[in-house]
């Protein structure tokens, strides 16, 4: 993603949903892979599909984290009535958690392993999901300088820990959102993808793990000189695709999901030219429920993007609310994509999973209460 400035002093002013109103929209909106309002759920059921098969996160479980490493989950749980219905739209759907640089090597072995099990609830067939943030330097400060040999060696270190955490657990694992910075690195240098690459091999080996790739959205690389699926695909061989399930796309952009399904499939077929064939990938569609390009944005902060007023706002052309909820029925005619993106969808794309975070301020931190409730009013699904 693009990093701009934070914005001034200017502070959301976000009014309250009416709440009346409210209640009646989480019913609308969770869908049928959505877990029971307020009720703690031991894990969420995958939509299940006749064309999924050999596809790693379908036909089980997905765990629903319920705890303080989830930003989302003290605000639900203190809510009550209509607040608590509306907040369950976030807190009680499989996400996957982002684990990054901020936890030390001593601790992220012991914060995968009690995720998992939180996660998992009691129940080894249930699907986990991980997010991994852990390289350093990172976004425009990898266009800067290279890793130094002790933050090579550190981050080695880290994911080793956690692949031996994550042991024969089912999961899901995307690595390192904000991928195409990896192709600013200085010199032209390959340092940060080779490290990515180590990275996806140690996990892949895992017995249950499947890794996908952070590789940016439809809109991020931009089309151009060796731009677009070109440049997606130069990230993804030199980060190790080879040895990963495949690759993830949309996960700090508000790309749509046709636009999104239509480049993974470019980019898969552009990596079968190459002789890597097999590839799948994942999207998130936790921001793009109200979709539009990132360089479009009208406001001050796209890593921050308005949220939406209603469920259908013509007065903000780009404004942010929540997606498509979190299945592996990619392909079923209710989330409103045309014939050729549901047969791309079905061929090439694992599930769409909710690896962004837009109740967050800059999709970062910290839980925005008034930021979350209005995601939730103003979803289309």
């Amino acid at each position: 993603m693009t990093r701009s400035a934070r914005p001034s002093a200017r502070r959301l002013r976000r009014l309250l949903v009416p709440l009346l109103a409210g209640t009646a929209l989480v019913a609308g909106g969770l869908g049928a892979s959505s877990v029971a309002l307020g009720t703690p759920a031991a894990g969420h059921p995958a939509a299940r599909t006749a064309y999924a098969a050999g596809n790693p996160l379908a036909d089980r479980p997905w765990g629903v984290y319920q705890g303080r490493g989830d930003q989302a989950w003290q605000p639900y749980a203190a809510a009550t009535g209509a607040r608590k219905q509306l907040l369950a739209t976030i807190a009680l759907r499989p996400k996957a958690k982002w684990f990054g640089a901020w936890i030390p090597n001593t601790q992220i072995a012991g914060k995968v392993r009690a995720y998992v099990a939180a996660s998992q609830a009691g129940n080894p067939e249930a699907l986990v999901q991980l997010t991994l943030f852990a390289m350093k330097p990172w976004e425009h400060d990898a266009c800067r300088r290279l890793p130094t040999a002790a933050e090579q060696a550190s981050y080695a270190d880290w994911t080793n820990r956690v692949a031996d955490a994550l042991g024969d657990a089912h999961a899901a694992v995307v690595l390192q959102p904000d991928g195409p910075f990896a192709l600013c690195a200085p010199g032209g240098s390959t340092v940060p993808s080779s490290m990515i690459a180590a990275a996806a091999r140690r996990l892949s080996a895992q017995p249950n793990t499947s890794v996908y790739i952070e590789a940016g959205s439809a809109d991020w690389p931009a089309p151009g000189r060796q731009g677009g699926v070109d440049a997606a695909v130069r990230l993804l061989v030199q980060g190790g695709i080879g040895s990963a399930r495949g690759f993830a796309l949309n996960g700090t952009h508000y790309s749509s999901t046709v636009d999104e399904v239509a480049r993974g499939a470019a980019i898969v077929r552009a990596l079968e030219a190459r002789g890597i064939v097999g590839k799948h990938f994942v999207v998130n569609t936790s921001s793009n429920g109200h979709p539009f390009t990132f360089g479009s944005y009208t406001g001050p902060d796209p890593d921050n993007a308005f949220v939406c007023r209603t469920r259908s706002d013509p007065l903000a052309r780009t404004c942010v609310t929540l997606g498509i909820p979190p299945t592996t029925e990619v392909a079923d005619p209710r989330w409103g994509l045309p014939a050729a993106t549901r047969d791309l969808a079905a061929q090439y794309v694992d599930g769409y999973l909710w690896f962004g975070r837009p109740w967050l301020y800059r999709q970062a931190d910290p839980f925005v209460m008034a930021r979350a409730l209005r995601l939730v009013a103003s979803t289309p699904y």
